[in-house]
């Protein structure tokens, strides 16, 4: 139920006047990380209770606004292979998340940590290696990351490629997709390039970071129709050909006069 998530208001009564409040008490969706194991069985009063903690960063309970503490970040897990009983995400619910990425079986050599480690009857040692303070300094680290005009125009046309209804898509896209990514992925796709980059060494963003972060960002959403899914075309796939057919030089990118006399003005 949405209250298991976000909390419930209950009676108390004051022993010394006897008077009875309502008191809230606070779910698990306050803490700093959440993590919701298959999200797809939950119902869809549930999921729209997350969605508002995700996109408004507040609880709503009794008439009241409560927010949520930074740094707030939710993980979320789906199992592709039980269907049955489930409440698939609809679209506006999983664009509130920045990745969707495949967990894949482990290599060898983690599963055989995983194996020995798991049945030796020995504890984790843990040791804290952030805390909430310092993640959000490097938050603000990496939105202050610079990134060219170019860049932004490069990741803006890959997701404007993506959107059926608009005019000058490529074939692939009229073929196979439904429904195109909106303005979050451009969003995402900046700010995962930006972590790229400074993960990577570099001080600015380039092109290649905007590639290596596209697919976790534009994979859950492209809504692929009937003919993609007969003719085996996954999301990844039109995201690999989008790249393929999409310009990445500086000169070839600058689609208005204004980046393309800043261009010009750097050569």
């Amino acid at each position: 139920m949405p209250s298991d998530i976000t909390g419930t208001e209950v009676i108390q009564e004051d022993r010394a006047t006897g008077q009875r409040a309502f008191k809230f008490l606070q779910g698990p969706i306050f803490s700093n990380i959440i993590l919701a194991d298959e999200i797809n069985r939950t119902p869809p009063k549930t999921q729209a209770a997350l969605l508002e903690a995700m996109q408004e960063r507040q609880v709503s309970i009794g008439g009241k606004r409560m927010p949520m503490r930074d740094p707030f970040f939710v993980l979320a897990t789906q199992n592709p292979i039980e269907q049955e009983g489930t409440y698939p995400l609809p679209e506006a619910q999983q664009d509130r998340f920045m990745f969707k990425i495949f967990v894949k079986y482990p290599s060898w050599q983690e599963e055989f940590d995983i194996v020995r480690l798991t049945t030796a009857g020995k504890a984790p040692a843990l040791n804290k290696v952030l805390d909430g303070q310092d993640i959000q300094r490097l938050q603000e680290i990496i939105r202050r990351v610079p990134i060219a005009d170019h860049v932004i125009e490069y990741g803006m046309k890959l997701v404007r490629a993506t959107r059926v209804h608009e005019g000058g898509v490529p074939e692939i896209v009229r073929q196979y997709v439904s429904w195109g990514a909106g303005p979050r992925a451009c969003q995402y796709l900046v700010l995962g390039g930006k972590v790229r980059a400074i993960l990577h060494g570099r001080s600015h963003v380039s092109t290649e970071d905007i590639q290596a972060v596209a697919k976790p960002v534009l994979r859950h959403r492209i809504v692929t129709n009937f003919n993609a899914d007969a003719e085996g075309y996954s999301p990844d796939r039109i995201v690999d050909e989008l790249i393929a057919q999409t310009p990445a030089h500086e000169s070839a990118i600058a689609s208005n006069p204004a980046t393309a006399r800043a261009v010009e003005t750097m050569r």
